[in-house]
C-alpha cells in the first residue's frame, strides 16, 4: 500500500498542532516511520512540507525539530488572519455558489440552536470559516486561510464568547451579505467580527516538561482514504 506523502503530512501537522510533538521536540525519521507506520520516504517529503509552511525547521547536528514560534510572530499572523478574513468574506459574495450558502446558512443555524445549550461550538465556528473561505473561490486564499488557521490553533488557546449567541448572529449577517452579493457589507462585517475572535486568542504557552519523553507512544492511524492499493 503506497500512503501518500500528504496525507502523513497532514497526520504529524494534526500531531503537532495538538501539542502531541511539543514545541522544540526532534522529529526524527525513525520515530515517524515507526508511529504512522510507513517508510522514510513519504515522513522525508513530509518534513521539508512542514519546514516550508513553519511548523518544523532543521537544526545543525540535531535534524528536524518542532518549531518554536515567538510571541510576536504568532501576534503577527493573527493579525494577517485579520487581514484575510475580510477580503475572503468579500470574495464569497462575489463567487459562492448555492451550495456555499447553504451549508453557511445550516451551520449558522445549528450554532444559533446550540449556542443557547452551552454546548462547544469551536469546531462548529471552524466548519464555518473554512467553508465561507472556500467561498472566495480562491485556491490561494483559501490555502493561505487554511495555513493561519493551523498554526493559530497550535500557538493560541481561544476563549469562549461571553455570548456565544451573538457571535452567531454575527456570523449570520456576513451570510446575509454574502448572499445579497455585498461584498463591502461582507468584508466590513467579517473584519468587525474578526477583531472581536482576535481579542478571545491567548497564547498558548509550551510545556516546562524536560523535552525527554514529550512525545505520546500511541500508535496514529494515517487516514489511506483514496490511497492506492
Amino acid at each position: 500500500m503506497r500512503i501518500p506523502a500528504q496525507s502523513v503530512c497532514t497526520a504529524i501537522r494534526d500531531d503537532i498542532v495538538s501539542g502531541v510533538f511539543e514545541r522544540g521536540s526532534r522529529l526524527t525519521e525513525e520515530l515517524l516511520a515507526r508511529r504512522y507506520g510507513v517508510s522514510r520516504v513519504p515522513i522525508r517529503e513530509a518534513l521539508r512540507t512542514l519546514e516550508s509552511e513553519g511548523f518544523v525547521v532543521t537544526r545543525r547536528h540535531a535534524g528536524a525539530c518542532v518549531a518554536e514560534p515567538t510571541e510576536r510572530e504568532a501576534a503577527d499572523l493573527l493579525e494577517v488572519r485579520m487581514l484575510l478574513e475580510p477580503l475572503g468574506a468579500a470574495r464569497a459574495a462575489q463567487r459562492r455558489t448555492e451550495a456555499h450558502l447553504k451549508v453557511l446558512r445550516g451551520l449558522v443555524r445549528l450554532g444559533q440552536e446550540r449556542a443557547g445549550r452551552g454546548e462547544d461550538l469551536r469546531s462548529l465556528g471552524g466548519w464555518f470559516h473554512e467553508t465561507l473561505a472556500q467561498a472566495s473561490g480562491s485556491p490561494g486564499l483559501i490555502a493561505l486561510l487554511t495555513q493561519l488557521r493551523h498554526k493559530i490553533a497550535w500557538m493560541y488557546v481561544v476563549e469562549p464568547p461571553a455570548r456565544p449567541v451573538d457571535s452567531w448572529a454575527e456570523r449570520g449577517a456576513i451570510v446575509d451579505a454574502v448572499a445579497r452579493g455585498d461584498a463591502d457589507r461582507a468584508r466590513v462585517l467579517a473584519a468587525r467580527h474578526a477583531e472581536r475572535a482576535a481579542a478571545a486568542h491567548r497564547p498558548r504557552r509550551p510545556s516546562t516538561a524536560p523535552r525527554a519523553g514529550r512525545v505520546r507512544t500511541s500508535q496514529h492511524s494515517v487516514n489511506t482514504a483514496g490511497v492506492r492499493h
